[in-house]
This record gives C-alpha cells, sequence and structure tokens, in this order.
C-alpha cells in the first residue's frame, strides 16, 4: 500500500481515510451511480460531509473515461482560482506529469479585466488559451461562474476542445446557471453539481478521485 501515489502517506492516515470511505458507503446505501462515478461522489463527500451530493453531481457519459486517459497522458489542469492548485497533491500530479496552472492574481489578467469591464475569471481563462493550455487539458472551475461561461462561450464560438471540464462554481450569481450550461455540452466531457452547491474542495476531491482511478488502471 505504502507506494500507491494516490494513497495517504502513512499507514494511520490510510486506515482513517478507508474507515472515513466506509462510513460514507454505509450511510449513503443504495445509489445510483456506476462504480467509478461512485469513488468520485464518495471522496467528494468524504471531503465535504455533505451527503447532498449523493444527487446534485453529475456526469457527462464520457467524464470518467476522459478524466482517466487525460491524466495518464499528463494534460494540462487550468484552475480558476489558487486554491484549487494549493488543494492538490503535487507528487500525485507529479506521478502522471501533470501540472496545475492559475492565472487569475496575473497583474496582466487584472489589467485587462479593468480595460473590458470584465471579470479577472475570464480574462484568467483566455490568458490560458493563448498560451495554449485549454486544448486538450483539464479545466477545473470551483468558485468563478463567469470562468465557467467563458469556457462554454470557447466551445461554441471558437471550437475549443477541453479533455474534460470539472465545474463546480459554488454562489449565488450565475452559479447554477453556468452548471446547467455545460451540462448542455454534448461532446465535450464535464463532471458538474446541479445547482449553487460547490466550490474549490470539490474540484481537489473530483481531481484527486479521478487520479486514484488513473493508478488503478494502470
Amino acid at each position: 500500500m505504502s507506494n500507491i501515489i494516490t494513497e495517504q502517506l502513512t499507514e494511520a492516515g490510510r486506515r482513517i481515510e478507508h474507515d472515513s470511505f466506509a462510513v460514507v458507503d454505509a450511510e449513503t446505501g443504495a445509489h445510483d451511480y456506476p462504480e467509478e462515478e461512485w469513488q468520485v461522489v464518495r471522496r467528494m463527500i468524504h471531503a465535504t460531509a455533505d451527503f447532498e451530493f449523493n444527487g446534485l453531481t453529475r456526469f457527462h457519459p464520457s467524464a470518467i473515461e476522459a478524466g482517466i486517459a487525460a491524466i495518464r497522458n499528463g494534460a494540462p489542469l487550468i484552475a480558476d482560482v489558487e486554491m484549487i492548485c494549493v488543494g492538490l497533491s503535487q507528487p500525485r500530479l507529479e506521478h502522471f506529469g501533470v501540472k496545475a496552472h492559475h492565472f487569475i492574481a496575473d497583474p496582466d489578467v487584472i489589467s485587462e479585466a479593468g480595460k473590458q469591464n470584465s471579470t479577472r475569471a475570464v480574462q484568467a481563462m483566455r490568458k490560458a488559451q493563448t498560451l495554449g493550455l485549454l486544448e486538450g487539458g483539464i479545466i477545473a472551475v470551483g468558485n468563478a461562474p463567469t470562468a465557467l461561461l467563458e469556457i462554454v462561450r470557447m466551445i461554441g464560438q471558437e471550437n475549443l476542445k477541453p479533455a474534460l471540464i470539472v465545474g463546480m462554481p459554488v454562489g449565488f450569481v450565475s452559479a447554477a446557471e453556468s452548471k446547467a450550461a455545460t451540462a448542455e455540452l454534448t461532446e465535450t466531457p464535464w463532471i458538474i453539481t446541479s445547482g449553487r452547491k460547490g466550490g474549490s474542495t470539490l474540484v481537489v476531491a473530483v481531481i484527486h478521485a479521478l487520479l486514484a482511478l488513473a493508478e488503478a488502471r494502470r
């Protein structure tokens, strides 16, 4: 067990995590998710102690396969906020050659948002596109609905083809709407939470679950 990169680093840590997953399984009972999708949802519940994500979490039919393939290919991961990058395990990402990026605090992003009366989140995604990171990348949005809406726009108007969208912005203005718009995408795989609930913690949990699934496939 100790050589599995997506596990906790110590035996005590692994035991606590596995016991926590067992509690989630027991308290959830029956659910409608296939096994690999449940591995993602279970980790989301584990990260938040919120069982409503059993039901609120939705998957494009190709999401799990697309996410695993992207990770195993070392696809870049582009986050809307730094919190996601900080929360992700660097050794787990490095194991697959995945690098996480965020641009929301870059001076040029802030400047351009002011000039265009836009948001930093939108301009950060546009910068990522200019740098060639979005095409074939994993896009992780946990905070900013405008970032997710910009990605949907790029897919529709610029023929952007990311590998996977993890779209879980939290909030009261456009959060639910941005996820509903994402769910309308048929060719781009996505994992979303319906409604207002979301957050960077959930996105981190999803990515860690996909990393574990990718390692299990190896």
